[in-house]
C-alpha cells in the first residue's frame, strides 16, 4: 500500500541516501555563500565609504558566469565528485586569505577572492548537477531540484542575517571563516556519497569544439531549447521587474525598508513552491508546468501596478511561486536529457543563457525607472511574460523525450 510519506518529495529525496548527502551539501554551502554575500558588500561599504565600490562585490561574483560555456567543461574531464571535493576544499582555503582585509589597500585581495569564488562555483554547479544526474533518481530528480531551490531560498532568508550579526559582531573575517567551515563540511557530505561514479568519456580535441558542444547540444534539443530561451526571457522581465521594487514601495506610500517585507514574501513563496516541484512536473510535463510558472509570474507583475498593499504582497508571494517554475523545469530538462559526458558543459551554458539576462533586466530597469511610469512598464511586462508562457504552451516540435541518464 502507498502511504503518504512515500508522496511526500522530502520523504522521496531523503530515504535515498545519496540524494540526501547531496542536497545536504547544497544546504551547507549555500548558507555560508548567502552570509558572504551580504556580509562583502557592508564589509567594503564600511571600509570606503563607497556604494560603488561596494555593487563592485556583486560584479566579481557574477562575471565569472559569462564563461560558464567553457568553465563546464572542466566539469566533463573526470569524475565529478572528487572535483566538487576538491572545489569546496580549495574555496574554503582560499576564503582563509581574507583574514588579512582590514584596511582600503587590502580589497584588492576580496575583489579576487570573490572572482575565484564566483569561477568556482560555475564550475561547482555544472559538477553537482551532473552528480545530481547520476546520484539521484530520475523519478526523483523534479523532487530533488525543487527541494535545492526551497534550501536555496530559505538560506536566503535567514543566512544574510546570521551574516549581519556575525559581521556586526566580530567583523567580516568571522564571515569569511564562518563561509571557509561551511565548504569544508560540503566536501565531507560529498566524500560520504557510496554511489560509484564512473570516468566520462574524454571530451572531444579542441577547446572550441569541447565548449561549443553544450550550446549544439541545447539549441538542437526540442525540448531544452525552448525551456532555456524561456527561463532567459522570463529571467530578463524578472530583472526589469526587480528594478522597479522602489517605485512599487513609493506608489505604496511606505519608506524603502518596506522592500524587504516584500522580499521576504517572495522567498517564502520560493521555498513553498519548492515542495510540490516533484509532483507537479510529473503531472504536467516541463513546458507546462514552466509554462504555468510564467503565467503565474505575469499576473503578478501586472498587478504589481495597483497601489493596495494586499496586492503588493499577493504578488511578492506569486511571484516567488511563479519565478522558479521555469527554472526547475530548465534544469531537471537539462539533467534527464543530457548524456552524462555533456552534462557539465549543458549545465553552465544553459545557467549562463538563462542568468545572464537578469543581470541586463535589472541594467536596463535602473534606466527606465526614472524615465517611464513604473506602472507603464509592469503591465508591458505582465503582457511580454503571457506571451512566453504562450509560447511554451504551443506544441512541441515532437513529445516530450522519455528521461534518461
Amino acid at each position: 500500500m502507498t502511504t503518504k510519506t512515500t508522496t511526500w518529495p522530502l520523504a522521496r529525496v531523503l530515504r535515498d541516501r545519496d540524494a540526501g548527502l547531496c542536497l545536504a551539501g547544497v544546504v551547507v554551502s549555500g548558507f555560508g555563500t548567502s552570509a558572504l554575500w551580504l556580509a562583502s558588500g557592508v564589509w567594503v561599504k564600511d571600509l570606503t565609504g563607497s556604494d560603488g565600490l561596494a555593487a563592485l562585490c556583486m560584479l566579481a561574483l557574477w562575471l565569472p558566469t559569462l564563461a560558464g560555456p567553457l568553465l563546464g567543461t572542466l566539469a566533463d574531464r573526470g569524475r565529478r565528485r572528487p572535483l566538487l571535493i576538491g572545489v569546496n576544499l580549495l574555496l574554503g582555503a582560499l576564503l582563509l586569505t581574507l583574514v588579512r582585509v582590514d584596511a582600503p589597500g587590502d580589497l584588492w585581495l576580496l575583489y579576487a577572492v570573490l572572482f575565484v569564488y564566483g569561477a568556482a562555483g560555475v564550475v561547482h554547479d555544472a559538477a553537482e548537477s551532473a552528480l545530481v544526474a547520476r546520484a539521484v533518481e530520475p523519478s526523483l530528480l523534479g523532487d530533488f531540484n525543487g527541494l535545492r531551490t526551497t534550501a536555496a531560498e530559505g538560506m536566503k532568508l535567514l543566512a544574510p542575517l546570521a551574516g549581519a550579526g556575525l559581521y556586526a559582531a566580530y567583523g567580516g573575517a568571522s564571515v569569511a571563516l564562518l563561509d571557509a567551515a561551511t565548504f569544508v563540511l560540503a566536501a565531507g557530505l560529498y566524500t560520504a556519497l557510496r554511489g560509484r561514479e564512473g570516468k566520462p568519456d574524454r571530451p572531444p580535441e579542441g577547446h572550441r569544439r569541447r565548449t561549443a558542444d553544450g550550446v549544439r547540444h541545447l539549441w538542437a534539443h526540442p525540448l531544452l531549447r525552448p525551456l532555456v530561451l524561456a527561463g532567459g526571457a522570463t529571467m530578463l522581465c524578472a530583472g526589469l521587474n526587480g528594478a522597479m521594487v522602489y517605485a512599487v514601495v513609493d506608489g505604496l506610500g511606505h519608506s524603502p525598508a518596506y522592500t524587504g517585507v516584500l522580499y521576504a514574501v517572495q522567498g517564502a513563496g520560493s521555498v513553498a513552491v519548492g515542495l510540490f516541484c516533484g509532483p507537479a512536473l510529473r503531472r504536467l510535463g516541463a513546458r507546462r508546468f514552466a509554462a504555468s510558472g510564467v503565467a503565474l509570474l505575469a499576473l503578478a507583475v501586472a498587478l504589481r501596478a495597483v497601489p493596495s498593499d494586499p496586492v503588493a504582497l499577493m504578488c511578492s508571494a506569486a511571484i516567488g511561486m511563479g519565478l522558479p517554475a521555469v527554472l526547475i523545469a530548465a534544469l531537471t530538462s537539462v539533467q534527464r536529457e543530457t548524456p552524462g559526458a555533456l552534462l557539465g558543459r549543458a549545465t553552465a551554458t544553459a545557467n549562463t543563457l538563462v542568468f545572464t539576462p537578469n543581470v541586463a533586466g535589472l541594467a536596463a530597469g535602473a534606466a527606465l525607472v526614472g524615465l517611464v511610469d513604473h506602472r507603464l512598464v509592469l503591465v508591458a511586462l505582465g503582457v511580454a511574460l503571457l506571451v512566453t508562457a504562450a509560447v511554451l504552451c504551443a506544441p512541441p516540435a515532437g513529445a516530450e523525450a522519455v528521461p534518461r541518464r
